[in-house]
């Protein structure tokens, strides 16, 4: 079986990292698939979410501890390539015009965490567990973990986490805002999809320019934003969706969005 698994229903893509047996464990086969699954679903008209999970009892272990001697064998400068290599990875799925649901089913330790951030939504079943564990195996982060969890939960507890690598159950992590919804386990797949779903049908062009008004307004500057606002805002006034909408509005129906 691949190491990535991925399926099309609906309007919603699901890739299912799929190392059970060790954790989902992120091998090469997972960095490079998933990099090349999301820059093709990005520009798929027929996807309007994508989500993102685990097979068995982990959403993401982080990185393969057992490889990992073997890469440090080949040189700083083999090993920086490889690690700049896989942060191509979150950093595509902030640029990506597609929301991103992270459904998390169970253990997203150290990369496997900075997947977890690099989603749009996270939805966690009740058993998931998250830590920031890079520490206790010597390291001190990468896939973006450190920008993703200091902005999802604040300075302090980030960095309690990343110093101390402790974990922290599901329920913690909703109350610090790392996750949107914790369910129970057995409906954790429903629940996910209803999300997916009510995104999948939003007008596709206008979700991926709402994600990056939503991705500048971490970084940007407020004027630098509200002009980019002002932009986006007059492309999607173009769209055959926006139009629907009005017509829609005026005939008091629900709209039919195309996409375009």
């Amino acid at each position: 079986m691949p190491d990535l698994l991925e399926t099309i229903e609906d309007g919603i893509a699901t890739l299912t990292l799929n190392r059970p047996e060790a954790l989902n464990a992120l091998s090469d086969e997972i960095r490079f698939g998933l990099f090349d699954a999301l820059t093709r679903l990005g520009a798929d008209t027929n996807v309007g979410c994508i989500v993102i999970t685990g097979s068995g009892r982990g959403f993401c272990a982080g990185g393969d501890v057992k490889s990992m001697a073997d890469r440090n064998a080949r040189g700083f400068e083999s090993r920086m390539a490889g690690i700049q290599q896989s942060g191509r990875v979150p950093a595509l799925m902030h640029r990506t015009p597609k929301p991103i649901i992270g459904m998390i089913n169970g253990v997203a330790v150290g990369a496997g965490l900075g997947l977890a951030t690099a989603c749009d939504i996270r939805i966690a079943a009740r058993s998931a567990k998250f830590g920031a564990a890079f520490i206790k195996i010597g390291l001190s982060g990468d896939w973006g973990t450190t920008f993703g969890l200091t902005r999802l939960i604040g300075t302090a507890k980030a960095r309690e986490m990343f110093f101390t690598g402790d974990m922290i159950g599901a329920e913690e992590a909703f109350r610090l805002g790392l996750v949107n919804q914790v369910v129970d386990d057995a409906e954790l797949l429903e629940t996910t999809m209803v999300m997916a779903r009510k995104i999948a049908a939003q007008p596709r062009v206008t979700l991926g320019y709402t994600k990056k008004n939503l991705e500048a307004a971490e970084v940007a500057e407020f004027q630098a934003l509200v002009d980019l606002e002002a932009f986006h805002q007059a492309r999607c006034s173009q769209t055959d969706d926006h139009k629907e909408a009005i017509a829609a509005f005026k005939e008091k129906r629900k709209p039919v969005f195309h996409g375009r």
